[in-house]
């Protein structure tokens, strides 16, 4: 008996998302356990993006997964859950950012590094790290309305379609927040030295097809 409930996360973790949220709603916490650690990374990725205090993400962490728990009925099995949880993480972040601030350091180094090329040759580790830090000084001079875009976007490498369903807000207000984080970005890039003759880091919005 053991061995078999012992099983059973494992075996719900291998599910399609639709039988999994289907087994959720059943009351089923093999596959809550399940649901979970497959999103749990991402979410909280999110949150620290946001707050930049890991006791805050972790808690940011537990309370959206306390909500998809008490609102699991409400959970749709034609679609994949990830936008449900972004937003309400992101509702979170924001409720917690407009009662008190946080420490300011919206992305750390682990994240940043997602921004970088892993393929570059030592001697360029050094500006990069440097280039990091000046990157990470001035998200955290931004909205949280366009921290989350640069989040979702950047650091999640979602598409302009899926970080506009996820906020919640049309395609073009995607586009207009990430253009003005990135013109701000820029502002506080663009005096630092830049050796080898590039100025900032490639931070361009790519277009994608039919979506002009």
């Amino acid at each position: 008996m053991d061995d078999t409930q012992a099983s059973e996360p494992l075996a719900a973790g291998r599910l399609a998302d639709a039988e999994l949220i289907r087994r959720l709603q059943a009351d089923d916490l093999g596959a809550f356990e399940a649901f979970f650690e497959r999103y749990r990374g991402l979410i909280h990725r999110t949150a620290y993006g946001l707050t930049g205090d890991p006791g805050a993400a972790e808690e940011i962490l537990q309370d959206t997964f306390i909500r998809a728990y008490r609102h699991r009925a409400s959970l749709r099995t034609d679609v994949s859950p990830v936008p449900w949880l972004h937003r309400v993480a992101l509702n979170l972040c924001y409720s917690r950012l407009g009662r008190r601030r946080v420490q300011t350091h919206p992305i750390g180094e682990a994240e940043l590094a997602t921004l970088g090329d892993a393929a570059d040759e030592p001697p360029e580790w050094a500006e990069r790290a440097e280039l990091r830090r000046t990157v990470r000084e001035s998200i955290a001079l931004l909205s949280p309305k366009h921290q989350s875009v640069v989040v979702l976007y950047y650091l999640h490498g979602l598409s302009l379609q899926e970080t506009s369903a996820i906020l919640g807000v049309r395609l073009g207000t995607v586009k207009s927040r990430l253009h003005y984080a990135l013109e701000s970005l820029r502002s506080h890039l663009e005096p630092e030295p830049r050796p080898t003759g590039r100025r900032g880091p490639v931070l361009a919005v790519e277009s994608e097809g039919g979506s002009s």
